[in-house]
């Protein structure tokens, strides 16, 4: 097996971890070890998730939560005592609504590029953390290290810390200090590194354009601080780059827009051996088309392992998979030094995280009273209050206010969410009711008169969007009709146009006269527009990206 220093960074272990981590691979059957590399979705009852973890044996799960806080800290409890060995629990703790619904609500790492203060990131980070870890998570994928740059892209959107290197380091780096101080075990993507092409890894493998000088400059810069910092995971993912494949081999051709996820020359050649990093590879989820594109499963699953990663994240059928890697080791194409070199470092990582140490079972009704805490409710209040960001306001529309803008002319498609059939409305038009102005929200085939209205108000609700190729403002469906989709009404109305979500729909609406960025659409930002736009509190957020898309167009 190749040597692997597991008292070197970042795993950092002692001699009796490293002793766990030997005597655990030597115990484990050939099956078992394999096993080791999986880590499943898990979104059942949590019957199913401890049958399944019984059943299969895997290296770890990511769990999607329920509703049911309750339900969902004793399935955390029951799954220690499901697996013989610990188990890498993991999500996307991305902020705004990719978390636990019952969590303390936060910013999204765009809103938190937004406020621009170190502190804030590292108190909710702290709190994310303190929060996932009640909750038996001990890994988190995050924090992304993307840029954005290709302004279109609907997968980088609001997840990265915008398009300035020196705001997205200081921010990740504040993250992954947090988030493993507090036992959750961070992870940088999506290497080598995504935000210059516009379309999405889930429906096609992606390609990083820069020439190796520029990725140096960019991408490059951004994991090597990661990697000093002390990350311990990375997540390899099905994203090509050229400018390095070609640098080993001129005459590539196909083979310069393989996915790093199965590249040996981006996993082994340039993350391992130029960029120095020690710890655990994880590659993107697997069903994603990024990786399906490039061939059949029988030859790109093996691949994921052969090429370098250490773990395979997710499966739609685990126990097919498995069989996979089988006949791999079998036939010789994936060695059994690679499979232990792999499983090697799935069980650093969980010593590195103290899982190999017996934990006293912590109180149910104390991890409850921890999750959305007064405390931490406080915390978050106080830092959602600094992300609205007040792009223009070319007429001094605002404050809002009854007297000027009691009635209220609503167009909004309600928020969009990866994984919910239908779009959830927003409370804002609530909000305002309640504050006295007259709300109606327009719906297809209403008739509009201007003269009935003091206030347009458009509300989109798009923060990342998985398979939705672009976003983009979509004024046919949110009209209705295509003579509504042409229709303008701020020439004859005061009109306020807010995104709580992706931040550049001034590209398709450049002469809307106010425009407000909110970055999420979490209950909390909403509440923190409505005090900014009635004049209660001040914009205080900064763009983290170029609302204006280099384009002078939107700024009059």
């Amino acid at each position: 097996m190749a040597q692997i220093d597991l008292s070197a960074a970042p795993f950092n272990l002692d001699d009796e971890a490293i002793a766990w981590v030997a005597t655990t691979l030597e115990a484990l059957s050939p099956r078992d070890k394999l096993a080791q590399l999986f880590v499943l979705l898990e979104r059942g009852a949590p019957t199913e998730v401890i049958d399944e973890v019984r059943g299969f044996r895997p290296g770890g799960i990511t769990r999607i939560h329920s509703d049911d806080m309750v339900a969902e800290i004793a399935l955390a409890r029951d799954l220690g005592e499901a697996s013989a060995i610990p188990l890498l629990i993991s999500a996307d703790l991305e902020g705004s609504r990719m978390g636990p619904p019952f969590g303390t609500p936060v910013p999204n790492p765009l809103g938190l590029a937004a406020v621009d203060d170190v502190e804030a990131t590292s108190v909710i980070s702290t709190i994310m953390a303190r929060e996932a870890n009640a909750l038996g998570l001990n890994w988190s994928y995050t924090p992304v290290i993307d840029i954005n740059a290709a302004w279109r892209s609907a997968i980088v959107g609001t997840r990265s810390f915008g398009s300035d290197m020196e705001r997205i380091e200081r921010h990740a780096l504040a993250q992954i200090a947090a988030f493993q101080a507090n036992g959750v075990a961070a992870t940088v993507k999506h290497w080598p590194g995504e935000g210059y092409d516009d379309r999405d890894q889930h429906l096609v493998t992606t390609v990083n354009p820069l020439s190796m000088a520029e990725w140096e400059a960019s991408f490059g810069r951004l994991y090597r601080r990661a990697i000093e910092a002390g990350v311990l995971s990375v997540m390899s993912a099905h994203i090509a780059l050229p400018a390095f494949v070609r640098a080993l081999e001129p005459d590539a051709g196909a083979e310069a827009f393989r996915p790093a996820s199965i590249s040996r020359m981006l996993n082994q050649d340039l993350l391992r051996r130029e960029l120095g990093f020690n710890g655990l590879i994880v590659s993107d989820a697997t069903p994603m088309a990024g990786l399906g594109d490039w061939g059949p499963r029988d030859e790109v699953l093996p691949e994921l392992v052969i090429s370098g990663c250490d773990v395979i994240l997710f499966s739609d059928d685990p126990n097919a998979d498995l069989m996979r890697l089988v006949k791999a080791v079998a036939d010789g194409r994936l060695t059994q030094e690679r499979v232990d070199e792999a499983a090697t470092r799935v069980l650093a990582l969980k010593a590195a995280l103290g899982l190999h140490r017996p934990r006293p079972a912590r109180d149910m009704a104390d991890i409850a009273s921890l999750i959305a805490s007064d405390e931490h409710l406080a915390a978050a209040r106080s830092v959602t209050a600094r992300v609205p960001t007040l792009v223009k306001d070319v007429r001094g529309l605002l404050p809002l206010s009854v007297a000027r803008h009691r009635r209220i002319l609503v167009f909004s498609g309600g928020v969009i969410q990866p994984f919910a059939p239908h779009p959830l409305p927003l409370s804002l038009p609530q909000r305002l009711a309640q504050e006295g102005f007259e709300v109606k929200v327009f719906e297809p085939g209403m008739a509009v008169n201007p003269r009935d209205f003091d206030l347009v108000l458009y509300l989109f609700a798009e923060e990342t969007v998985l398979t939705r190729s672009h976003i983009f403002l979509d004024w046919h469906k949110l009209t209705g009709s295509v003579f509504g989709a042409m229709t303008r009404y701020w020439h004859e109305l005061p009109t306020l146009m807010i995104s709580f979500g992706y931040p550049y729909y001034l590209h398709d609406a450049p002469r809307v006269p106010a425009y407000v960025n909110a970055y999420g659409s979490s209950e909390a930002l909403q509440e923190a527009v409505v005090e900014a736009i009635l004049g209660r509190a001040p914009f205080a957020g900064t763009s983290p990206i170029d609302p204006f898309v280099g384009s002078e167009q939107g700024k009059y």
